[in-house]
């Protein structure tokens, strides 16, 4: 093992196909690194260490899933369930396989997992308690419990089944208004107008939104949620340039020489996750439950199909919760791609590939809630954040993930053993995953001119009111009573959307505010990560963003026979290709990622290229 912290390796993107140009010979292990840029950017991931990658994501994803029913769950009046909660999981995890496998292969094309973000989760408290728990407390380093509201209006006892399909109505309005939007090409549109302003506040919020939920989840036991957390940074920050030889996974082709890859900072997830679930079953410390109360044995193999316990309830309610989640989601998930495409040093995703992913998205949260599931799908910040930790994204990991989801989908049985995962792992992972999100935003305001009363004002303004209308009306005396049901549901829902609420005012200011593009920070038109070199090609920057967001060739060819209010989310003509060469084929401009021609810079931020 050696340590090399002087030599960074770019962090790269995931190339358009399995087969990408050949990188430059990979260095003996006896070869000083010294003697020109490190070599250990080599092309596609081996299955090995493709699995052990997705595995990761996958807990990050099974950590958010569990943690949103969880959350959910103990909000409910008591009661119980006619079927076991591993059913609702396994729905859960069904849906977000589908919806994340569809978002990477015709969707964004970016490598982004599918998960049920807090997005949903907000409207759906507000739609089953008709308030938001006043407080929020675990006593003792045992048990969780949650302060519900007792009012007269609250529900009293009862079944589950009906809140639930409520809760599943209104997801599936969520994902046909979102699928709808984005058939309308709506996300494309409004996109371009999201300059540094609005993408900033909206991470910086997304990072600090869910710090009561981390910190519910952490003081079960908040000695085994630090050590976690230790663990987690050092693997991927002190340890995160360690070299270690991959023999395991050793290419035929490289048969003669010694390959090192970051170990250490490609399983900062999976080693501290093990460790501390280890250490916590061995002392037998506090695990997951979803409910006691409810019916526990789950079948081993079962075939989600909609209608299986009732079909979702469509009510008024439902369909202003809807609404909101529909919103909110869409507010996120802009800024999750976004946020991937500057990651992975990508241009900014086009129109086309926004409306695209958008609308896959939606008809994700229409399977789930035609399933039965209480939370929809979405782009999810927390694995965006892993990619950060890795270092490392690519097409072939998210279809591992979306993979598992869907074979864990069709296993309530395997589905229920998520249980098990102690709360301080949720809290852990959740924490460090969304520290990462906050960073990102940060790193995002020297973009723009943030010496600049306007832009001080506009992020200030937009951070803070974002974080203060939720927490006063979570501790409003009085509910916020318009005496129309549906439109309380609606503004409570809305007014408790944090990432909402900072998108919002910030593109609303942003855009209605007069300020120079060199001022918002829109002058560059590319990602900082981007060398000066290429910010001097214009026409070969459209060639990259033509190789990553296209659709596969298969799939292209078919954009001519849809109707022309679709073509939305088809590449216009001008972005397939350069004006003299036709159309780029995929791979065809793989040498125009960073690195490839010559030494990356010495600022360039450490990574290994991954497909």
């Amino acid at each position: 093992m050696n340590r090399s912290p002087l030599h960074p390796i770019p962090l790269l993107s995931m190339g358009s196909q399995n087969a990408l140009a050949p990188l430059p010979p990979l260095l003996p292990a006896s070869q000083s690194p010294s003697s020109h840029s490190w070599a250990f950017r080599w092309g596609p991931p081996t299955w090995g260490l493709s699995c052990l990658l997705a595995l990761q994501h996958f807990l990050v994803l099974a950590s958010l899933l569990c943690a949103s029913h969880l959350l959910l769950f103990h909000s409910l009046s008591p009661g119980g369930l006619s079927y076991s909660p591993a059913l609702l999981l396994a729905s859960s995890f069904f849906s977000c396989g589908v919806s994340t496998i569809l978002q990477t292969w015709i969707g964004s094309r970016l490598p982004l997992v599918q998960a049920p973000s807090f997005e949903f989760l907000i409207p759906a408290l507000v739609l089953t308690t008709q308030k938001l728990p006043l407080a929020i407390h675990t006593p003792g380093n045992t048990s969780l419990s949650l302060h519900l509201c007792r009012l007269p209006g609250c529900h009293g006892l009862e079944l589950w089944n009906t809140s639930l399909r409520e809760v599943s109505g209104a997801v599936f309005v969520s994902g046909l208004l979102q699928g709808t939007l984005g058939l309308l090409g709506a996300p494309g549109r409004v996109f371009p107008y999201c300059g540094p302003l609005v993408l900033a506040p909206s991470l910086v919020v997304a990072g600090l939104s869910v710090h009561r939920e981390v910190a519910q989840f952490c003081s079960a036991h908040w000695g085994l949620a630090l050590l976690l957390i230790l663990i987690m940074v050092v693997c991927s920050q002190h340890l995160g340039s360690c070299q270690v030889p991959l023999w395991p996974w050793r290419p035929a082709s490289a048969s003669s020489t010694h390959i090192h890859i970051p170990a250490f900072r490609l399983l900062s997830v999976l080693l501290p996750v093990a460790c501390v679930w280890i250490i916590s079953a061995f002392l037998d410390l506090s695990t997951l439950s979803l409910k006691p109360s409810a019916p526990t044995e789950a079948p081993w193999f079962w075939l989600p199909h909609p209608g299986e316990w009732d079909w979702p309830l469509l009510t008024p309610r439902a369909l202003a919760a809807g609404i909101s989640m529909a919103l909110a989601a869409s507010t996120s998930s802009l800024g999750c791609y976004a946020l991937c495409g500057q990651l992975l040093h990508l241009p900014p995703p086009p129109p086309h590939a926004c409306s695209r992913g958008l609308s896959l998205e939606g008809l994700g949260s229409m399977l789930a809630g035609l399933l039965g599931s209480p939370m929809g799908t979405a782009s999810s910040f927390p694995n965006v954040g892993t990619v950060s930790l890795f270092k490392a994204g690519s097409r072939q990991v998210a279809y591992i993930v979306g993979l598992l989801c869907m074979g864990l989908g069709l296993s309530p049985g395997l589905a229920q053993l998520l249980t098990t995962i102690p709360l301080p792992v949720l809290g852990g992972v959740l924490g460090v995953t969304q520290a990462v999100v906050l960073s990102a935003g940060f790193s995002s305001f020297h973009l723009a001119d943030i010496d600049s009363g306007r832009n001080v004002f506009i992020v200030g303004f937009s951070i803070f009111m974002a974080l203060l209308l939720p927490r006063w009306l979570r501790e409003a005396p009085v509910l916020l009573n318009t005496g129309w049901s549906p439109l309380d549901v609606l503004l409570r829902s809305l007014l408790a959307e944090p990432i909402f609420l900072a998108g919002l005012l910030g593109f609303l200011l942003e855009n209605t505010i007069s300020g120079t593009r060199l001022e918002r920070g829109l002058s560059q038109g590319l990602p900082t990560s981007f060398t000066a070199r290429e910010a001097g090609m214009p026409q070969k920057y459209r060639e990259k963003a033509a190789q990553e967001y296209g659709l596969p060739f298969t799939i292209q060819n078919l954009c001519s026979c849809i109707p022309p209010f679709l073509r939305c989310l088809c590449p216009m003509p001008e972005d397939l290709g350069d004006e003299e060469g036709g159309p780029t084929e995929p791979g065809e401009a793989a040498d125009l990622l960073p690195g490839f021609e010559e030494p990356p810079p010495a600022s360039s931020r450490e990574g290994i290229r991954v497909q």
